[in-house]
This record gives C-alpha cells, structure tokens and sequence, in this order.
C-alpha cells in the first residue's frame, strides 16, 4: 500500500474586524512574525511547502507577498461567504489528495507535534473527519465538542456558544477550528453545506453533521495544551499570545545553557539564537533573525536586530545594533549605533557615543568616543580619537574613507572622502584632511594659531572705560 497523500489548508482570508485595524489578521505579528509564518512554518514541519494551501481574500495581494517566499500555493476566496465557502474554493486543489487537514491562519502557537497527533490519529481512526479540541479555563465563546459517550472519540454534535442551552455552559470541551478530513469524503458532501443563518455563510462545523447522518465516522482528539490552539480576535489577546510566545522562547534559550536576567522585561523574537553561557541583562531586545554567540555579555537596554555577534562579545548598555556583524572578543558600547552594514572585527573597540554605518573595523582597531565612522574602512590596529567624522557624503554620492593598519587620526578630525590614510599614518589632531596620506605620514589640516599677548587684558579696560 502506498504513502498517503496529505494537504494542508490553512484559513488566511479574514479581516479580523474586532481587531479594528487596516492590516490583514493574519499579518498581525506576535514574536516578531506575523501569525501566519508561525502556522506556516509548523505545517512545514509535517508536509512539503508545495503541499500547504494557503487560502487568502481579504487584502490577498498583501497576504501573498508577506509569505511568499515560504514556497506555499495560494487559493484565492474572492468574496468571504464563511469557512466551508473558503474550502469550497480549493476543492480543485485538494482533489487529488487522500487527507486534508484544516488549519487557521490566526493560531500561531500551534506546534507541528500536535498537527502530527491530529494527522495520526485521524488515519487511526479511519475517520472521515477529526476535529482537534481543548478544554480551556474558559471556553466561553467557542464552540463544544459533544461526544457520543465519556470514553468514546465518536462526535454527536458541535454546540455552538449562541445555542447552547441552559446549563450547557459548563461544557468544557471546545472546538478548535482545526481539522482533519479524508478528502474523499469531503469533497462528496461539501456542496450540501448551507447558508441558511443568521450570517449567511457556510460553515465547515456543519460537515460533523452532514458526515455523521451520511454514516461516516466523525472523531474528536484533544490537543495535549490548550494553550497552543487559541487564537487572536482582539488586540488584548494577540499581546497576550506575543507575552506566552516570547515567554517560551526565553524558556527554550535558558534550558540551553543562556543567563537571562528578569526574562520578563526583555523582548526575544522567535528566532532568535543564542549560544551557552551568555548573559542576557534585564530591558534588552533581541530581534529578527539575531544570533549571539557563547560567553558574551549583553547588558541592558540594548537592542539587537538582524545581526551576528560572535563569542565573548560584550555590548555594554544601551547600545543599538542593526544588521550589523561583530566578531570574537569586540566590545561594544555603552551607547553606540551600529548602523546597517557595520562589521566589527576581533577585538575591536567601538565606544561611547559611536555611531558607525556601512563601516568595517580592522582586529584590534579602537573608536572609543564620540565619532562617526560612515562608508569607512579602518585597517588592523588603528585607534580612531574622540571626535573624529567620516564625511562620507557630499550632497549626491556617498563616498569611501579608507584607513589603514596601525594608523592614528587624533581627535577633531574630519576626514573628506573619498581618501585613503596609509598604514602607520598620523592625523594630527583637530585637522581637516582632504587628500591621501602616505603610510607612516604625519598629516596636520588645520590654520596656523594666532596668539596676541595681553590682548584679553585690554579688551577688559576698554569695556570699563566704555561703562
């Protein structure tokens, strides 16, 4: 017998109106992605991206070119008629599996262990349709699962909250909106879903019923964590999943050997690596696609987005890093930018008030205060002085300052690129330098000090004789 085939739809064509926003609910983000990458990337777990069918409409052009380059398909619900509308609309697309599994766009804390026990205990069953539940603190709001008997995993009915009766309440068992069908049999009575109700629209909960009196098997399993199959339909909720997701992202980097100080104050994205024996401070964030590497020492109020850091880095406190690359044993800060584009090489100093930008230090190369190091290079062992700028631009073009190794530009200076300074070179102190500087050179750009004695002390006598 061969391999079943399997499908993967997730829901992504909603506006979310209780979250009243113009951006599309499933683009809302939580751990720094929108919601919908996090489905996607656990559904990617379990099947090939080729086989995960993402239906979009509302803002579906927006939708499509969010997550475009996860190598999904799309399936377009130009008008939004309700969830069995939606997968009516990818019937074609489906036809020619043997499961399909419904997933929501909106869930983004479903892990791929729990799509994996709804995949297999779906084909366990032999069911026509399973329908993945929990049993929340509050299930107020959802939809019950009513089973055919305490111990049975046959499903009687799907309660929803607006009919439940009186002591009814109490049932604990929700529906999750996640599914699995044998595609088979949902394609056979997909059509006999009606819109008679006070929405008017299809709704995929009525296929229980329709395969149920049909004589096929409906089944319900729960989720292991109801926590990970609710949703966001209010801004109040998706902050809350966003605190439970970084929450658990701090757990993970900690349980691998990561010192994170009041981990409740510091905001990780999702992706976020960090190696062993790294302290992390209170207030940092770390962002994007970050990767810090062992030893090192992040101290608080920082903010790290999309850049490497190597081991035993130390970025002392409220430092800015964008894009940015910094190599083993460079220290960083306190209150330095790094701009995109910066590489900071072994060992290297990038101090107070530093703000660098597509700018790559040498090994050993020192700018400890107050300099701007824009479109530079700065060779091997070079020490930068207080004070020093780049002027990389010049009203149209940028241009490239090129220092060599061992080089020293004193403090005060501005460099006028595009220039090179040699290896060895000296940059007197306050000059302005706008040609090339030989190696082992000595440069002075600066007017000739004028000094008149006594000239202070006349000024005053005159001022006096005035008055």
């Amino acid at each position: 017998m061969g391999a079943v085939s399997l499908a993967v739809v997730i829901m992504a064509a909603g506006k979310g109106t209780r979250l009243k926003s113009q951006r599309p609910k499933v683009l809302h983000e939580i751990g720094g992605k929108p919601l919908l990458t996090h489905v996607i990337a656990a559904a990617a777990r379990i099947v090939a991206p080729a086989d995960i069918f993402l239906v979009v409409g509302h803002q579906a052009e927006r939708v499509e070119a969010a997550v475009a380059h996860m190598g999904v398909k799309f399936v377009l619900q130009a008008e939004q008629l309700g969830t069995g509308h939606a997968i009516q609309c990818a019937q074609g697309a489906i036809a020619s599996y043997d499961d399909v599994l419904v997933l929501s766009g909106d869930v983004p804390l479903l892990r791929p262990e729990t799509i994996e026990l709804l995949r297999s205990f779906h084909r366990s069953e032999d069911a026509a349709m399973t329908i993945l539940t929990a049993v929340p603190a509050n299930p107020h709001g959802y939809g019950r699962v009513v089973r055919k008997g305490l111990e049975s995993a046959e499903v009687e009915a799907i309660v929803e909250q607006k009919a439940l009766a009186p002591g009814q309440e109490a049932w604990a068992e929700i529906n999750t909106g996640i599914y699995g069908f044998r595609a088979s049999a949902l394609l056979n009575h997909l059509n006999e879903l009606s819109n008679a109700n006070h929405q008017g629209e299809y709704y995929l909960t009525d296929l229980a019923r329709i395969l149920s009196g049909a004589g096929e098997r409906v089944v319900a399993v729960e989720a292991l964590d109801a926590g990970e199959v609710l949703g966001a339909n209010t801004i109040p909720e998706l902050v809350a999943l966003d605190a439970a997701l970084r929450a658990q992202t701090a757990q993970r980097l900690m349980l691998h050997g990561v010192t994170i100080f009041r981990s409740e104050t510091c905001v990780i994205d999702a992706d976020v690596e960090v190696g062993p024996d790294t302290v992390i401070e209170p207030y940092v964030q770390l962002l994007g696609g970050t990767q810090i590497g062992s030893n090192c020492l992040i101290r608080s109020s920082t903010v790290i987005e999309n850049s490497r850091l190597a081991d035993n880095v130390l970025v002392r406190q409220s430092c800015v890093i964008t894009d940015s690359v910094i190599e083993t044993g460079a220290k960083i800060g306190p209150f330095a930018h790094l701009r995109p584009g910066s590489e900071i090489g072994e060992e290297a100093h990038v101090g107070n008030f530093v703000e660098t930008k597509k700018a790559k230090l040498g090994k050993g190369a020192k700018a400890n205060h107050l300099t701007y190091l824009g479109d530079a290079v700065v060779g091997a062992g070079s020490n930068i002085g207080a004070g020093v700028i780049t002027c990389n631009y010049d009203g149209v073009n940028k241009h490239t300052t090129v220092i060599g190794e061992g080089a020293f530009v004193g403090s005060d200076s501005t460099l006028v690129a595009p220039i090179s300074i040699g290896d060895g070179a000296y940059i007197g102190a306050g000059s302005c330098i706008t040609r090339e500087v030989p190696a082992d050179a000595l440069a002075v750009g600066r007017s000739r000090q004028v000094t008149k004695e006594g000239w202070a002390a006349a000024r005053r006598t005159r001022q006096k004789r005035e008055c």
